[in-house]
């Protein structure tokens, strides 16, 4: 029988692969074994499933968060443009990402697809590609294109691994990533159930080990954390169960998760990270995987201001899921400066919230903000209000 560590190593664990911005877990896994490639990614959506067939890491670039100067990287973009992508170019140009064969710059907004571009010129060795994702949903337009763009990523990664990649190798792929989702699911759900138990300071840094380690590592990681946590009672606080939204792209700085706890909330959901639970649920792997792939995406993916669907008429709904299914009943906006997806879709929940009287406060943030205190303040506030009404 295997034995689970206890939580406190779990999480110092997935700390120390937070904080090393020098990628050391990508160079040890590819020091094991002789030929081994890794492919960066923005970790918004791509199909990871690709990347994991042709034997290959895939491996979640957020940028520097609020522990790297940017010094060179203010050089590319404007003051009025968020900051993940000049992070991201200096983890670049000071050589943190040469353990990495190549880059995936996934359709985000404009900002990501001009970095794609930059890319292009500054690191003409690598293997760089932008990720088109449809704008149709239609399985015989938007399905077709999204399936003739994986099989350009199919077969690049096949030239750059040496050899083509099989239908029978993404199907195995889609079964463990299938695996790895549900296992995500199971670690939201048991949040949700047990807040107390399992911390969002916490679980947000297990999700992310999940960035540098191979898939199967991290579907058993996710599972010896709920067993750990679980393990060991903690107190249970009369905190405001909240959802938060708009976080999908440039990640929050860990102490503004920590400071939204703190002041007495229980962060039941949440779009960190989203590339971890995009599709919704499991994907058939004994099919035609990129037509399997493309239908998952079209019509059984995450609603995000990061896809766009011009013919749903369902906006806001997936967040009043997430409300209702964590029981939380209201939710906190925290999106980054001048991220133009976020805000731009802010209004319409907003707008959506308020009809089905979901209370719900908004900030802005930077992946190094460095003052928690007016964000606690707020968050408290809002805290504090829902205890006082609700048992009014």
């Amino acid at each position: 029988m295997k034995t689970v560590p206890p939580v406190n190593e779990i999480v110092e664990r997935c700390q120390t692969l937070f904080d090393d911005l020098d990628f050391n877990a990508v160079k040890q896994w590819k020091a094991a074994a002789p030929g081994r490639k890794a492919i960066g990614y923005m970790p918004v959506y791509v199909p990871r499933e690709l990347i994991h067939a042709a034997g290959m890491l895939s491996v979640g670039i957020l940028g520097g968060g609020d522990q790297l100067e940017v010094i060179q990287g203010d050089a590319y973009y404007q003051s009025y443009i968020c900051r993940i992508p000049r992070s991201t170019i200096e983890l670049g140009l000071t050589g943190r990402l040469d353990c990495l064969d190549g880059m995936l710059f996934p359709s985000i907004c404009d900002v990501i697809r001009n970095l794609s571009g930059m890319w292009q010129l500054m690191f003409k060795d690598k293997y760089v590609r932008y990720i088109d994702v449809p704008q149709n949903y239609e399985d015989a337009i938007g399905g077709k294109f999204y399936v003739d763009e994986m099989e350009i990523l199919r077969k690049d990664l096949g030239e750059l691994r040496g050899k083509p990649i099989t239908d029978e190798e993404l199907n195995a792929s889609i079964a463990v990533y299938n695996e790895n989702r549900k296992a995500v699911r199971e670690r939201n759900a048991y949040r949700a159930a047990k807040p107390w138990q399992a911390p969002t300071s916490e679980v947000y840094l297990v999700l992310r080990a999940g960035m540098v380690l191979p898939p199967e590592e991290h579907t058993q990681l996710m599972r010896d954390y709920i067993a750990a946590t679980d393990a060991v009672p903690r107190q249970r606080r009369d905190n405001a169960r909240i959802v938060i939204n708009g976080s999908f792209c440039e990640q929050p700085p860990l102490n503004l998760i920590k400071s939204i706890e703190m002041s007495g909330c229980y962060i039941v959901d949440d779009d960190f990270m989203l590339v971890t639970r995009w599709l919704l649920d499991e994907v058939p792997a004994n099919g035609k995987p990129l037509e399997e792939l493309s239908k998952a995406f079209l019509h059984r993916s995450a609603s995000t201001a990061a896809k766009y669907d011009a013919k749903r008429e369902d906006k806001g709904q997936y967040l009043l899921h997430q409300v209702k299914s964590g029981a939380a009943g209201r939710v906190v906006f925290a999106a980054p400066s001048f991220c133009d997806p976020a805000l731009l879709e802010r209004p319409m929940l907003q707008d959506v919230l308020a009809k089905h009287k979901v209370p719900y406060t908004a900030f802005k943030y930077a992946e190094n903000t460095g003052q928690m205190a007016p964000i606690r303040e707020q968050s408290g506030t809002f805290a504090d209000s829902i205890k006082l009404w609700s048992a009014a």
